[in-house]
């Protein structure tokens, strides 16, 4: 019975030291100023009111997706969507829109508008970085 217990004790401290090494590996990958995969950041926001009853917001964000997405828009915030998405511009199928909110492309699909029933009507544009 003993050595049954000695077995198990063995096991559960080799099962908390290797989970120990997984978290301290994991940790130190994810040092200050890299991303966990599959989320984003803003990197910067600049804000324009000198029109009135307008505003313009650029933003650039970074991110970190996984094999087969790309940056994107979700809910009006940055995210990892599908690359096909982007590449055939349908920009709408990301969902970039608040709740409420209804999305319509571009005419020229540069982008999408993101309509609300009150008539505030929200543009945007993509922009390439290479």
């Amino acid at each position: 019975m003993q050595s049954g217990a000695k077995t198990l004790s063995a096991g559960g401290g080799a099962s908390l030291c290797c989970l120990l090494l997984l978290w301290l590996i994991y940790s130190h990958l994810l040092r200050e100023g890299q991303l966990a995969v599959g989320t984003c950041e803003i990197v910067m926001l600049n804000r324009d009111s000198s029109v009135p009853r307008r505003t313009i917001a650029r933003q650039t964000a970074r991110c970190a997706c996984r094999r087969g997405q790309i940056a994107g828009t979700t809910r009006a915030r940055p995210a990892c969507v599908e690359a096909r998405i982007v590449r055939s511009r349908q920009w709408c199928e990301m969902a970039p829109c608040l709740e409420g909110e209804v999305c319509s492309l571009l005419f020229n699909r540069s982008g999408w508008t993101c309509t609300r029933g009150s008539g505030r009507i929200k543009t945007v544009t993509v922009m390439y970085k290479t």
